[in-house]
């Protein structure tokens, strides 16, 4: 099966042209390194010639509001280029429970996109992840104030981008879904203590600092971040992934 993979050179996206070659698919990966910009739609027409299924991973740069015109434009052109070349299958990633925090503009611009591909023309699947495990450094950089880390008590169930990889291109490999499938990790913590185990496992002088109002998933309420119903649970579990 041909597919192409457009933020194919990032984290997931990299991962899964790997995954894709090994089961015997021919997965091209694109990016603006390659010369495909999803924005201006330079090259996106000839990345998706020929492909049986287009995997979107591109992202948008920022996570203030300019990323919804980000979302709306990338898009309109990938499913206008998909549309012409006579793609069968459009697959995205997105986030578990993205639909219930619309106070954050990045997860506005998420829902948008999902939108965007649910009306289009294209058969599509959804995967939804949970948080990356990945950026639990960043989460915990964005509240450090010297020594001190203030962490919510936020209740998320981090994946391993190496399961999230996995389960990406086993779904670009198959049928369209024309639906969502929501992935998360084996286990669920308050942010806090998250912070309290990587930095338990990886230690640099902070401390964590429990405060509700501490940062951007402040904003979230209850546990709409995490896994429900039929879910599919990734193996990995966060303590091994640090270890």
């Amino acid at each position: 099966m041909n597919i192409a993979v457009i933020g194919g050179t990032g984290l997931i996206g990299s991962q899964v042209v790997k995954k894709l070659e090994a089961a015997g698919h021919e997965a091209v990966p694109h990016s603006l390194s390659t010369g495909v910009d999803v924005i201006t739609g330079q090259g996106v027409a000839e990345a998706v010639a020929g492909a049986e299924v287009v995997v979107n991973l591109t992202n948008s740069p920022t996570f203030d509001d300019a990323s919804l015109a980000f979302f709306q434009t990338s898009m309109d052109n990938i499913l206008a280029a998909a549309r012409e070349g006579g793609v069968g299958h459009v697959v995205i990633l997105s986030i578990v429970g993205v639909e219930h925090v619309a106070q954050l503009d990045y997860y506005r611009a998420k829902v948008l996109q999902e939108d965007i591909l649910k009306a289009g023309p294209i058969p599509y699947s959804i995967v939804r992840a949970t948080q990356f495990m990945e950026f639990v450094d960043a989460i915990l950089s964005w509240t450090t104030e010297g020594d001190t880390v203030r962490l919510p008590t936020t209740p998320l169930q981090p994946i391993a981008a190496q399961d999230i990889s996995d389960i990406v291109a086993e779904v670009a490999a198959g049928p369209p879904l024309n639906g969502t499938l929501n992935i998360a990790g084996p286990d669920v913590f308050p942010l806090d203590e998250l912070g309290r185990i990587t930095l338990d496992a990886r230690p640099d002088g902070r401390t964590v600092v429990t405060d509700d109002t501490a940062g951007m998933f402040a904003v979230v309420e209850g546990d709409v971040l995490t896994a429900k119903g039929d879910a599919r649970i990734a193996p990995t579990r966060y303590t091994d992934w640090l270890s």
